[in-house]
């Protein structure tokens, strides 16, 4: 089963650089070598369909959101763009859409790549209702007092309009705006912002609107979806969009063949840089829109549309370090620090260098000049070594032996992995640091307001050592920590409070035990129903539960042999925490069902229909298969639909969910 190891390693790497990215601004890789990695574990997820996780990376479309702003479901689903970097990439999508249309000499719209923040417009009978950010594809912030304040955005349409639509846009600020801004800020004595993408991210999220009035957003739209308007392609939606009084790009093209998409991304190749906005590449679309409803989607991108990005630009620096990230399993990750160097107007200083591997493979010594690019003029990487510039005395760098913590514990690598461990599980700084990360995140125990420097504090004094300790803090501690307001620390302890109200499964997941993720979590909890029941269960009573494998199980044994581990578990049992199945219930109307649900729904969010079935006695399932009832949102996966019409089983929308079982 060293398979399933290596899936769930890959699906932890792509979830910490989806979380880098997004949440951090942070990130340490190229959005090439994202693809790739994600393309790897698509292609292995289709090998090994028994591994399926619905919580893979695979399953997501992509960031996290804000907890200053309320969420609202999309009506329908906003999904990423497949990534193209060369005509061949072209090529072959263009030949799949052929193949799947049985058409040749498809015509295309493409539109430029605007660097900025997408947003979803609703507008109900010509006035705008509510403006969405992209959030994860399913879910957005709210933002419609911020977007409201966009003179481009119109708040009442300029004609008469009887019908509903969705219209996307993206926000930025052109080039000329933002020199402006930094004018002014360096007039005042104010640190220049570094580019408009971010500021204009940043911007659209303050929580104050009149503060966003004084921004100069703008947003130009390029998608309209309406179930009352006959729209009969790309083209005449942009045309529409205009008419109705919405910014769109006059740079807009329909291409009649491929070789029309070619001659485009050439010329804007060479003249991107005369724009007054910032572009990271170009969106190519198919134009005839019932051929985008026949081609449909992937788990996390349109069959019909592509972005091709430009070649990034590649910068020379220093490289002044390399430091040592130490993830809570023990992932030991090397990051290069590099003498800070400006690429696409954005100021790069670090970038990860994965394992041992990559660094012996570009052959790194120490003070080395190095080539930086960004892929997708986002993520920082090193490509290469300027060697004619080595000093002649300058060492290789080798990779640690020891854990860079204070107990300067062993490194080991495992068979068949690029990454190196630290061994001291238990003792380790940011293991621990990183453990109790995991067991107040929103997925977990979801303990808001539990900043990190508070927990690194508490750590430090030693008021925090295992999970329990926790539930045993008081004001007085709190407020006893630098910058720990009263306030805040009396909202600390209601989050603190509310959490132990937490069902098993979220429970189970938080203790952050080896492999067991969110849906194994699940899965095991709607088996054993009780922690005693799977603390006494077998090995092979573990793996004869849906979708768990002997890693698995093996972590599972491992976990519950140690002492310490028990000790925690009934102290945390003391304080009220659930380790007992109360969805579980024989007389209600679910008992001995089991469902899979797929794609988004407008009246409750995925999460809160499976507490349902859990609530009613039914049990979730990640897979398809003769046993189980798919309950289908908007959006559906076409994998599961074709699953499950090829096994005849019943599929149900929400509504129809909730009459058949009168719920």
């Amino acid at each position: 089963m060293e398979m399933l190891k290596y899936i769930e390693d890959l699906r932890d790497k792509l979830h910490r650089h989806n979380y880098l990215y997004y949440v951090k601004d942070n990130p340490e890789i190229s959005d090439f070598e994202f693809d790739q990695l994600l393309n790897e574990l698509v292609l292995l997820e289709k090998e090994y369909p028994q591994f399926f996780d619905l919580n893979s990376p695979t399953q997501r479309v992509g960031s996290s959101l804000s907890n200053s702003f309320e969420t609202y479901n999309h009506k329908y689903r906003m999904y990423s763009l497949e990534n193209s970097y060369s005509k061949q990439d072209i090529l072959k999508w263009n030949e799949r859409l052929e193949k799947n249309l049985s058409q040749k000499n498809l015509s295309f719209s493409c539109e430029l790549k605007l660097d900025g923040v997408s947003v979803s417009l609703s507008y109900e009978k010509g006035f705008l209702k509510r403006g969405l950010t992209r959030g994860d594809g399913i879910q957005g912030d709210d933002v419609t007092e911020n977007i409201k304040t966009i003179n481009s955005i119109p708040l009442k349409l300029n004609s008469h309009v009887d019908y509903d639509f969705e219209i996307r846009g993206e926000v930025i600020i052109e080039k000329k705006d933002f020199e402006k801004m930094n004018q002014i800020r360096e007039r005042n004595g104010d640190a220049k912002y570094m580019n408009p993408r971010n500021t204009a991210s940043g911007s659209i999220k303050l929580i104050n609107s009149l503060e966003v009035k004084k921004r100069p957003l703008k947003c130009y739209f390029f998608q309209i979806i309406s179930e009352d308007k006959n729209i009969l392609n790309q083209t005449e939606a942009l045309g529409l969009a205009e008419e109705l009084g919405f910014k769109t790009l006059k740079t807009n093209k329909f291409c009649k063949n491929i070789e029309d998409v070619f001659d485009y991304i050439e010329f804007w190749d060479k003249r991107k840089k005369d724009l007054n906005f910032e572009i990271d590449g170009i969106v190519i679309k198919v134009n005839n829109l019932d051929f985008q409803k026949e081609l449909g989607y992937t788990s996390k991108f349109p069959r019909w549309a592509i972005a091709y990005k430009f070649a990034t630009e590649r910068v020379e620096t220093k490289l002044l370090n390399i430091e040592y990230q130490i993830g809570r399993t023990g992932v030991v990750t090397p990051v290069a620090v590099l003498e800070p160097v400006i690429i696409n107007g954005t100021k790069v200083k670090r970038a990860s260098l994965h394992n041992k591997d990559q660094i012996d493979k570009l052959d790194l010594h120490e003070n080395d000049f190095v080539y930086v690019e960004k892929g997708g003029e986002i993520i920082p990487k090193i490509v290469g070594v300027s060697k004619e510039k080595r000093a002649l005395n300058a060492k290789p760098i080798l990779f640690k032996e020891k854990c860079p913590c204070s107990f300067q514990s062993n490194l080991i690598k495992i068979d068949g992995e690029a990454q190196h461990y630290c061994i001291n599980h238990k003792n380790c700084p940011p293991q621990i640091l990183g453990r109790f990360k995991h067991f107040i995140s929103r997925k977990a125990m979801n303990i808001d307001g539990f900043g990190i420097e508070t927990i690194e504090r508490l750590i430090k004094i030693n008021e925090l050592k295992t999970f329990s300790d926790i539930y045993n803090l008081n004001e007085q501690k709190l407020v006893s920590i630098d910058r720990m307001a009263e306030k805040s620390a009396e909202n600390l302890l209601t989050a603190i409070k509310n959490s132990i109200s937490q069902p098993f499964h979220k429970v189970l997941f938080s203790l952050g035990i080896r492999h067991v993720g969110e849906t194994v979590a699940l899965n095991l909890v709607n088996h054993f129903e009780t922690i005693e029941n799977l603390m006494n269960a077998d090995f092979e009573e573990i793996i004869s539960v849906n979708e768990i494998g002997e890693k698995i199980a093996d972590s599972l044994l491992e976990y519950f042999s140690d002492d310490t581990n028990l000790l925690e578990i009934q102290r945390l049992k003391d304080l009220g925490l659930s380790f007992k199945n109360n969805y579980q219930n024989k007389n209600t109307p679910l008992s001995n069902l089991k469902f899979v649900v797929t794609g988004t729904f407008e009246k409750i969010s995925r999460e809160d229909l499976k507490q349902k079935i859990l609530l009613n006695g039914g049990t979730v399932s990640a897979s398809v298969n003769k046993n189980v009832i798919l309950i289908v949102g908007e959006n559906a996966g076409p994998s599961k639909i074709l699953k499950a019409d090829n096994l005849g089983i019943e599929k149900l929308t929400y509504s129809g969910f909730i009459t058949k079982f009168k719920l």
